[in-house]
């Protein structure tokens, strides 16, 4: 018989083998044994960590001869034709290969159909986002209310691209990336009943290096397996993955520590000969660094550590390593890392954050060794010249006219720190065409427009609206006032936030505007401004017509003649 791959070998078949997703499977077994079976479920998550095989087993479970159970009992004729493929009631699909119009369309005729041997015919759609518009359309009606004997499993690894009329008629599971203690845990089950010999540190390096996928670990592992002689060793999950030794890496930050540029650069020619990449390399720089911060600050957080074991050696190097070194470390090598992403010459970049994480101990070393004489001595010119301020308040001279003088021109220079300015014109422009419909519509979806922001991973931007509000809007545009200029400032000068927000509300009100972003204190001066204007236009061209308050003409305009109540 062929070799099969551990990863397809060792397959979860029940939901306890399902590593590190309690949440999501205690949730369906739950649901089973209640018997509360929706109709459709959408998984997401990272590649790798069970969404595809938690939807088989839901299959399995829900189809099982003994159901209601926790568990399929995998011992049925109808669980082992499931597990084989051999009951056409479950349906894997392929949305990448399949994401037509017509596919669609084959499977909304399809599913009137009764099932042939088990309870439910259940459809496996893997990779959902890549189903084209069309087809989402046509899966929209069946997906919400599809016969009682089906039931539909999305699985996607980019729900973000899922449209809203879609997610929101499915049960949602999110998926998360499996923890290296959990991944290190399954790794050595395996290995064990597969009487294969291991050292447990290759383990943690393959772990690490799986990135929090299961099935990526396993693939590893295998490829270890081949690579190693009789047993996997720690030089041989190494070789196999990429990664650096732990001792390598001691090494380079002691050189760095110690200010030996020749050192560190000789230590970084060596793993690069050996075939290290240099953007891997600054990685695991970064989280030694982050290791050594976590050890130095919080040592009870030792099995929070993701790229070290604590030994004695590493202990060590964490007692003599100050933490704004460490700030220092991570600051530089994340920079390193992110302008690596574009250029072809990565080495010289890591070559450049060695040198200059070098220069800069060297600047920082002094302070506290040849500088104490000259802090000495400015403590005794400060003390002197405390005495002098003494005996001249003892003679009668008035010392605090010239600290308040020289106080003056500073609040004067905080005063006009403001950096940013509204677009006064661009916002008259909206307030004259500013009508009551579209400022309604879209305060009416606005608590949509952040819920779907939130759900698009967007959190950071949302932050930046939680103090904000429409207050006008035209057909094109409309005015967002933020309660402070910082936040106005940052929300205007992102692009993606621009970018992302006028997609969403088109999305939600089917129109699309538009930002314009003003500060409340400056939305009031152009409100302000603009009225009376507009007030003044109106007297040249009403010629002795008696005119209404432009407060209440633009009180109007804004909710409407119903909803006015004037009081004198």
């Amino acid at each position: 018989m062929a070799y099969q791959a551990l990863y397809r070998v060792w397959r979860p078949q029940e939901f306890d083998d399902v590593v590190g997703q309690q949440h999501v499977t205690k949730t369906l077994q739950n649901a089973l044994v209640q018997e509360k079976i929706s109709h459709a479920y959408l998984f997401s998550g990272p590649r790798g960590t069970g969404k595809t095989s938690a939807a088989k087993i839901l299959a399995k479970a829900v189809n099982c001869e003994h159901a209601p159970v926790r568990e399929p009992c995998n011992k049925c004729t109808i669980c082992k034709g499931i597990t084989d493929g051999s009951i056409p009631d479950v349906i894997e699909l392929d949305a990448a290969s399949n994401n037509g119009v017509d596919e669609i369309r084959d499977i909304r005729d399809k599913v009137k159909y009764a099932p042939n041997e088990g309870r439910y015919k259940v459809y496996i759609v893997d990779e959902v986002h890549m189903l084209s518009t069309g087809a989402f359309n046509a899966l929209l009606k069946t997906l919400e209310e599809p016969p009682k004997h089906v039931i539909f499993i999305l699985a996607t690894t980019e729900p973000h691209k899922i449209p809203l009329t879609i997610i929101s008629r499915c049960q949602r599971f999110d998926f998360k990336r499996i923890t290296s203690h959990d991944i290190v845990g399954r790794m050595m089950h395996i290995a064990d009943h597969s009487e294969v010999e291991y050292d447990e540190k290759a383990m943690h390096v393959i772990a690490r290096a799986a990135e929090g996928g299961m099935r990526d670990a396993l693939s590893l592992f295998d490829q270890a397996i081949s690579f190693s002689q009789e047993r996997v060793s720690l030089e041989d999950a190494l070789t196999v993955t990429g990664s650096i030794g732990q001792d390598r890496l001691t090494a380079l930050i002691k050189s760095l520590h110690g200010q030996d540029v020749a050192g560190a650069l000789e230590t970084i020619e060596a793993l690069l000969q050996q075939g290290k990449d240099p953007i891997r390399l600054t990685e695991d720089l970064i989280l030694y660094s982050r290791d050594l911060l976590l050890y130095n600050t919080a040592p009870h957080l030792e099995e929070s550590m993701e790229r070290v074991v604590s030994d004695s050696e590493f202990k060590q190097l964490a007692d003599d390593i100050q933490a704004e070194q460490l700030y220092s470390y991570i600051d530089i090598l994340n920079k390193t890392q992110q302008e690596m992403k574009f250029t072809n010459h990565a080495r010289t970049y890591l070559e450049v954050a060695v040198i200059k994480l070098c220069h800069t101990e060297q600047k920082a070393q002094p302070v506290q060794t040849e500088n104490m004489p000259d802090l000495q001595a400015l403590i005794q010119r400060v003390q002197q010249l405390e005495g002098e301020l003494k005996q001249l308040k003892q003679d009668g001279v008035n010392v605090s006219a010239q600290p308040e003088a020289s106080a003056a021109p500073a609040k004067k220079s905080s005063r006009g720190s403001k950096d940013f300015k509204a677009p006064a014109g661009r916002i008259k422009e909206v307030l004259k065409n500013a009508t009551k419909n579209d400022i309604t519509q879209i305060k009416n979806r606005w608590g949509d427009m952040l819920d779907s922001m939130n759900r698009q991973q967007l959190r950071s931007l949302t932050a930046l609206l939680n103090e904000a509000e429409p207050v006008a809007a035209s057909e094109d545009a409309f005015v967002l006032k933020f309660k402070y200029e910082i936040h106005c400032k940052m929300a205007m000068e992102n692009g993606k936030l621009l970018e992302s927000m006028p997609v969403i509300l088109q999305e939600l009100t089917g129109s699309r505007y538009s930002i314009v972003g003003v500060p409340e204190e400056q939305w009031l001066e152009i409100r302000e401004d603009f009225i009376q204007h507009q007030g003044q236009s109106e007297d040249s061209e009403g010629e002795g017509k008696p005119k209404e308050d432009p407060f209440i003409e633009e009180a109007r305009k804004l909710v409407g003649e119903e909803l006015l109540d004037i009081q004198d």
